[in-house]
């Protein structure tokens, strides 16, 4: 079972910045994707950003120029760089990571806990 921890949400003015940090952790696993997605407040769960494990990044529209996902693959951890945040961008943030459990050698797809993100106007 592959768990993760994320850390780094908080408060925020509007316009300032925050870095979000998820690693993953468990006994015997690789890596595919990482990613973060984000769940305000009575709407739907969205992707944010991801990185694929050849470094390959998406981001949706509304943080692109503004966030940077990034990873340290000997940590097992992966950053989100957010500037210039907004209102907006208030809400929780998980984290995503999937790839091979190799104690089954099966597909996994675990989330983290969530952090809260607030920006304030």
């Amino acid at each position: 079972q592959v768990q993760l921890v994320e850390s780094g949400g908080g408060l925020v003015q509007a316009g300032g910045s925050l870095r979000l940090s998820c690693v993953a952790s468990g006994s015997s696993f690789s890596i595919n994707t990482m990613g973060w997605y984000r769940q305000a407040p009575g709407k739907q769960r969205e992707l944010v950003a991801d990185i694929s494990s050849s470094g390959n990044t998406k981001y949706a529209d509304s943080v692109k120029g503004r966030f940077t996902i990034s990873k340290n693959n000997a940590k097992n951890t992966v950053y989100l760089q957010m500037n210039s945040v907004k209102p907006e961008d208030t809400a929780v943030y998980y984290c995503n990571v999937d790839g091979i459990d190799y104690n089954d050698y099966k597909g996994y797809s675990s989330w983290g806990q969530g952090t809260q993100v607030t920006v304030s106007s």
